[in-house]
């Protein structure tokens, strides 16, 4: 049986401020408060797994050790089948040290043509691994998924990452054009907190 949380404090395992918004809004109904590591002044790990639940349990773990604090940690990437996976895992690396998303963008784009395909509507989808880690030790882990086709140029500002080009299924709007509502709603993550919120919150 997974465990259940019961604790009123929480660290989001991020120093990214576009996920912990995310995940802080996701966590507002269960009335727990809510400190990312980039505010506590933790180190980021070295994320040195070959997956994203890999990733996610470092992550959580190093946030754990690091505050005392039960820790929540995403790993999440956009996945392109026509690219083997690519970006995947390595999602945040092919922004580069300057986290230039639109160059990722780019690489993204000219890696589909070197292939002699098509970038716009190419099959793509986001995942994500959700890892609740308390100070004994014990972790459980979500995975989540939300699938769609890519477009470019990139379009809208909101979001963040490769929201611009992702096109999720049956909506004709990038998550950089979306309600960001909506987006919390349809989201990869979304879909991994639900997993998470049925194992460990209710």
């Amino acid at each position: 049986m997974p465990r259940k949380f019961t604790e009123k404090k929480l660290v989001i395992a991020s120093h990214n401020p576009g996920k912990v918004f995310e995940i802080n809004d996701l966590l507002q109904d269960f009335g727990v408060e809510v400190v990312s590591a980039g505010d506590l002044g933790l180190p980021e790990p070295i994320e040195d797994g070959l997956t994203f639940v890999a990733n996610a349990e470092i992550k959580a773990r190093a946030a754990t050790e690091g505050s005392g604090l039960p820790a929540l940690a995403d790993d999440s990437g956009l996945v392109v089948p026509l690219l083997d996976g690519d970006p995947g895992i390595y999602s945040a690396r092919w922004a580069e040290p300057g986290k230039d998303f639109d160059l990722a963008m780019k690489k993204i784009r000219d890696a589909i043509v070197a292939k002699g395909k098509n970038p716009e509507g190419q099959n793509a989808y986001f995942a994500c691994a959700l890892s609740l880690c308390w100070p004994n030790g014990e972790i459980e882990t979500l995975e989540g998924t939300v699938h769609g086709t890519l477009t470019f140029p990139p379009k809208g500002k909101k979001g963040f990452g490769y929201d611009p080009i992702f096109v999720p299924i049956n909506y004709q709007l990038t998550f950089g054009e979306m309600d960001q509502t909506e987006k919390h709603r349809i989201s990869h993550r979304a879909d991994a907190f639900q997993k998470l919120v049925n194992a460990c919150f209710k």
